[in-house]
C-alpha cells in the first residue's frame, strides 16, 4: 500500500500551525497568530500570503483603533485541504 501524497503547502511548520489555529477558532487576527505561532512578523506575513493565494484562507484588512488589523479566516477549500492532510498523516502513522 502506497503512502498518500502530502500537500506541500501544508507540509510547512508555520503554515500548518496557522491552519491548525484557524480550524479551531474559525478566524484570528494577525497578532493572535503571531503570539500563538511565535513567528516573526515578516515570516508570518509571507506564509499568510501563500495560504491566501492558494485559497486556503481569506484575509480581510481593516483598521482597529487607528492601527491596521489583518483578520484571517479559513475557507472551505482550506478546511478540505487540512482534513485531507490530517488523513494522509494518519495513514503514515498507521503503516
Amino acid at each position: 500500500m502506497a503512502f498518500a501524497p502530502l500537500d506541500p503547502l501544508l507540509h510547512n511548520q508555520l503554515r500548518l500551525a496557522v491552519m491548525s489555529l484557524l480550524v479551531a477558532v474559525e478566524e484570528g487576527d494577525f497578532n493572535f497568530l503571531l503570539e500563538k505561532t511565535g513567528a516573526t512578523r515578516g515570516n508570518l506575513s509571507v506564509q499568510i500570503t501563500k495560504l491566501k493565494e492558494a485559497g486556503y484562507i481569506e484575509v480581510k484588512k481593516t483598521f482597529k483603533e487607528n492601527y491596521p488589523n489583518t483578520v484571517c479566516r479559513i475557507s472551505r477549500k482550506g478546511i478540505d485541504a487540512f482534513e485531507a492532510y490530517v488523513k494522509a498523516i494518519r495513514g503514515y502513522l498507521s503503516k
